[in-house]
């Protein structure tokens, strides 16, 4: 029941942030005071949680994996987790530095048009981990075993 919850979560992050990518510069206007709509303001807390949840999830699996030992070739699931843990880490490493660079004015010293940058990456990226995270999820939960 716990992975069909957190891969539902995880799905659920995937869509609400690639649509919300693609859908703000329709109705925002960004200006030096507000680069970014107040919605980020919403997501961002729950994208952190779903980069914390993605990489324990992703951990576990590719924990798994390294434990069936490396004796014959490299497989589709070692590639699989390994991907996925990793690329939640980068994600979750330039979310948090994203995170607080918006928090705590003066953080790092780079200019608006690289963490717009950074930002775009993140929110290019992080759906692309939660929707194949999640849905290896709910299908291991689907089938009666974890996925993770």
């Amino acid at each position: 029941m716990a992975s069909r919850i957190g891969g539902i979560f995880l799905l659920a992050v995937a869509v609400v942030v690639a649509v919300h990518t693609v859908v703000e510069p329709l109705y925002h206007v960004s200006a030096e005071g507000q680069p970014y709509s107040p919605v980020w303001e919403v997501l961002d807390p729950i994208m952190v949680l779903a980069v914390a949840l993605g990489a324990v999830v992703t951990w576990r699996r590719k924990r798994s994996v390294d434990e069936q030992g490396d004796d014959g070739p490299v497989t589709r699931e070692f590639l699989a987790a390994n991907a996925l843990f990793f690329g939640f880490l980068f994600v979750g490493i330039l979310l948090l530095w994203s995170w607080f660079n918006l928090l705590i004015p003066g953080y790092t010293a780079v200019g608006p048009e690289t963490a717009s940058l950074v930002w775009l990456v993140i929110d290019a990226g992080l759906p692309l981990l939660c929707g194949a995270t999640g849905a290896a999820l709910l299908r291991g939960a689907g089938d009666g075993e974890e996925a993770a």
